[in-house]
């Protein structure tokens, strides 16, 4: 048994080595088989925990009907939209505080103030503001992306050794030159993880909002389902939403942000 059991093992680990994406799917396994074997000894009702095949059955469903990739794509233009505004102004605000003192001292205690106030706090009077619509849901995640863009661009620039900058001006460069050669490159890395770890908490607020206001994406569908009782597109959402997440942070912004790294020489392989 122990010998089948380690060829097994083998054979898996060599089958990695040669396909890396598929450990990436891996870990996934036991939980889908675990949650497959707790459905099928009806632990709990089938109306309040359906299988994977049910989830499966659904998404055909859905993907038949042209519902699923219609709010898939309202998710992910809404994402897009809130991110890239959240981006344009927290970079160039994040190298003013970090660059003037002046700035930092108007703006910091202002910048602290609001990003204690929670994103969906702001939905109330967004609603009576704007409405349901596109602009109240692109508020909340520029709201929600800015302020890790921010922060993280401030640490970047103020950590960019004092000597850089006074080797730039002993050699007659300009402001525009030390903003374009010193301190982007010295603050990129700082800044790509703060695009990342804003997108993560963008992509959360993107759901919650479209859950209370939204009416389409997936954090509605998830919510339209519970009307209907219908756990299995819950649970489809909740999937979609994990996966999505995983091939974007792992497959695009993990592999920027090292390679980012790696080429300023804050990372060694």
């Amino acid at each position: 048994m122990n010998q089948f059991l380690l060829r097994i093992w083998g054979y898996c680990v060599r089958l990695m080595a040669r396909w890396p994406s598929i450990g990436s799917f891996a870990p996934f396994i036991p939980v889908i088989a675990a949650w497959w074997i707790v459905t099928e000894l009806q632990i709990f009702p089938r109306v309040f925990l359906p299988g994977p095949a049910e989830v499966v059955g659904s998404f055909r469903s859905l993907v038949y009907q042209g519902i699923l990739p219609e709010y898939l794509q309202d998710s992910m233009v809404r994402l897009a939209v809130g991110a890239f505004w959240g981006i344009a102004l927290g970079i160039p605000l994040g190298i003013l505080i970090g660059l003037s003192q002046r700035a930092r001292t108007a703006l910091w205690p202002l910048l602290l103030f609001f990003q204690a106030i929670g994103d969906i706090a702001w939905l109330p009077i967004l609603v009576i503001w704007f409405g349901y619509g596109l602009t109240t849901i692109t508020v909340v995640i520029v709201y929600t992306v800015i302020f890790p863009v921010v922060l993280n661009t401030v640490l970047g620039v103020r950590s960019i050794p004092i000597t850089l900058h006074r080797a730039a001006q002993s050699l007659g460069a300009s402001r525009i030159r030390m903003l374009w050669e010193v301190v982007l490159p010295g603050a990129l890395p700082n800044i790509v993880t703060g695009l990342r770890n804003g997108l993560g908490y963008g992509w959360r607020a993107l759901i919650a909002t479209e859950i209370i206001v939204g009416t389409s994406g997936i954090g509605f569908l998830m919510f339209d389902a519970r009307r209907s009782g219908s756990v299995v597109e819950i649970l489809l959402g909740m999937i979609i939403l994990g996966i999505l997440w995983y091939i974007v942070d792992s497959w695009i912004l993990a592999p920027i942000e090292r390679a980012t790294g790696q080429r300023w020489g804050l990372v060694t392989r």
